[in-house]
């Protein structure tokens, strides 16, 4: 979403960083680009003036003009500045008696339904007793659709159809909740295409009846400066608490995301990053911030890992990779945990450095690269991905056959992977870091090792 605010923010430094010592004239001049970009971006005007501003002022300042790295401070206030703008941290209030109520609100379309089903799998994963409730009695399919991700997540739906009005079907969910001990309720409440009258009293009246600990507005991150007053409106019938954007891994300009907390005052609690129901993570302006500036986010990166990869899994892996039994199924149930993570452009936004490689290469080939040798890892049999080395060249032709590539392909895949268990067999003899120094030939898959230049 912030690719192309991203990229002019980065154009902008570069030019500072070559003037080495910056003078008024040569921040002026940056601050116009930086204000072109946030609008650009479809950042509200005023928050764009307020920002700008902020950061003139601290830019040509004492801290940037007497610094040794003035680009590198001018750096540093803008990031400051971004999360100052984006707000504090703010997690879901789930203090004080239970059963605890998420009142989920917001227009048609924006994602309410699979948004209840990702914080109820959320909750769940961390200890609580979530209940879905199905209180969306006007559009066709929504109850059913609410049952379908409750039994693809293990958690139950409370619905009494659509003749039941909507505060009543939510008092009696709260009422099963307390009896049957579940810790949250998560409401799933109508929307329309507009906000109408009609709309908020039906809100005001399950807000009455459920008191909820947090009402939160779902905004679809697509509509740009809509979202802002979507977020007004709502903010004035029903008190909001917190919003969840969503569907911000589209290719929307993000103003919204920069926009909403500023004008509103309400804090944003979740980001909706893909259409799974594991997509979904805690809003942290700094991290936020660190990924519009190019600067990476190495620990939302480690969140995820960890979230796919368990410790006995990765225990039992080191184990092999040091004992040089690393075969082709490991090196498969690798590649498919690297998909897990995310698109390769999302993994590689989040490593310091590696941001700008993106641009330099095509990922759409980098990601069929994998798929190619996943493919070909497929077309082998069980024994030959235990025991490489039986591949001789009749068994390679039919795997090239069966993985529709070239012998060439295989041939290629099979030489990069001894290479590798080469290197792991001496890294575990040697102590790893105390070993040889290798030669810069790739260990990456057939197109992977292009995109990282040769790396080890």
């Amino acid at each position: 979403m912030f690719e192309s605010l991203t990229d002019k923010l980065q154009g902008v430094f570069d030019k500072l960083a070559r003037q080495g010592k910056l003078t008024e004239a040569d921040v002026n001049a940056a601050m116009r680009e930086v204000r072109l970009a946030l609008l650009e971006a479809d950042v509200n005007y005023k928050v764009v003036k307020d920002f700008v501003a902020r950061v003139r002022e601290r830019a040509v300042g004492r801290e940037v003009m007497e610094s040794l790295t003035p680009a590198q401070q001018v750096v540093k206030i803008v990031n400051e500045e971004l999360i100052e703008l984006l707000g504090k941290p703010a997690p879901l209030n789930l203090s004080g008696q239970t059963p605890h109520v998420l009142m989920l609100v917001g227009l048609q379309g924006s994602g309410k339904t699979t948004m209840a089903a990702k914080l109820a799998l959320r909750l769940r994963k961390s200890g609580q007793r979530p209940i879905l409730v199905a209180a969306d009695i006007y559009r066709p399919a929504a109850i059913q659709q609410l049952e379908i991700l409750g039994k693809q997540i293990d958690v139950p739906v409370h619905s009494e159809g659509t003749s039941v009005p909507a505060a009543t079907i939510a008092k009696n969910a709260v009422r099963l909740a307390r009896e049957k001990a579940y810790t949250t309720v998560i409401l799933d409440t109508a929307g329309r295409l507009q906000i109408d009258d009609q709309m908020m009293q039906e809100l005001e009246q399950v807000r009455m009846v459920t008191r909820p600990s947090e009402i939160l507005l779902i905004v679809d991150a697509m509509t740009g400066q809509e979202a802002v007053h979507v977020a007004e409106g709502f903010n004035q019938r029903v008190a909001l608490t917190g919003l969840i954007m969503t569907k911000i891994d589209g290719d929307a300009r993000g103003g919204a995301a920069l926009s909403v907390r500023q004008v509103t005052g309400v804090p944003i609690k979740f980001l909706g990053t893909g259409e799974k129901l594991p997509d979904i993570e805690p809003f942290q302006p700094d991290r936020l911030a660190g990924r519009i500036l190019g600067m990476g986010d190495v620990l939302s990166l480690i969140e995820r890992a960890q979230e796919t990869i368990t410790e006995e899994d990765a225990a039992a892996m080191e184990r092999k990779l040091q004992d040089g039994n690393f075969d082709f199924e490991d090196f498969r149930d690798q590649l498919r945990q690297i998909k897990k993570l995310g698109p390769l452009t999302d993994i590689l936004g989040m490593i310091p450095g590696l941001n700008r490689m993106t641009k330099e290469i095509d990922m759409n080939e980098a990601e069929g690269s994998l798929k190619v040798t996943e493919a070909i890892i497929n077309s082998m049999t069980a024994q030959e991905r235990r025991n490489p080395s039986i591949l001789n060249a009749g068994r390679r032709r039919r795997i090239a056959a069966g993985s529709g590539t070239t012998v060439q392909d295989v041939n290629q895949l099979v030489k990069q992977f001894r290479d590798m268990q080469k290197l792991m067999k001496e890294m575990g003899i040697t102590g790893g870091r105390k070993g040889k120094q290798r030669r810069g030939r790739s260990m990456l898959p057939r197109g992977m090792s292009n995109m990282f230049g040769g790396m080890n």
